[in-house]
């Protein structure tokens, strides 16, 4: 049986993980999460497909392509656009496969204008908080569905 594929789609300036704010985003780059689900997706039975973009197009097209796909889930790091992004909650919306919101950090400690997510009042769960865990938690979550 082939593995099931996962997207793990990540937004505006993650690019800099490593180095962008570490008290609040850590110092493991994108790169080391990549690794950190690579091994975890292999235990599970996933392939994984890690992408970033900083242009909210690209993240809706791959959202789209997931679907085609026929991924089983989508890990969705939109960054930024989580609170300010009504095109990605209708691209999230439009397609069948299941999207979990994750993030590093917890959006609701933080300022304000981060308290609302678009991108949650769609997916199918989020998970906050545990730094590049989170990313585990939901590769975790998707292996159930």
């Amino acid at each position: 049986m082939a593995d099931k594929l996962v997207y793990v789609l990540n937004g505006p300036n993650l690019n800099l993980l490593g180095l962008r704010e570490p008290t609040i985003y850590g110092s493991d780059t994108l790169d080391d999460i990549a690794a950190m689900l690579e091994d975890r997706a292999q235990e599970l039975g996933l392939t994984i497909d890690l992408r970033q973009s900083n242009h909210e197009g690209h993240l809706i097209d791959w959202l789209h392509e997931a679907q085609a796909e026929e991924a089983v889930a989508v890990l969705l790091n939109a960054g930024a656009y989580t609170h300010t992004s009504v095109a990605i909650y209708d691209a999230i919306r439009a397609i069948k496969t299941p999207v979990i919101e994750v993030h590093l950090s917890n959006p609701h400690t933080r300022e304000e204008f981060r308290h609302k997510s678009y991108v949650g009042m769609a997916a199918k769960g989020s998970i906050a908080g545990f730094g590049p865990k989170s990313y585990l938690l939901g590769l975790e979550a998707a292996a159930l569905l």
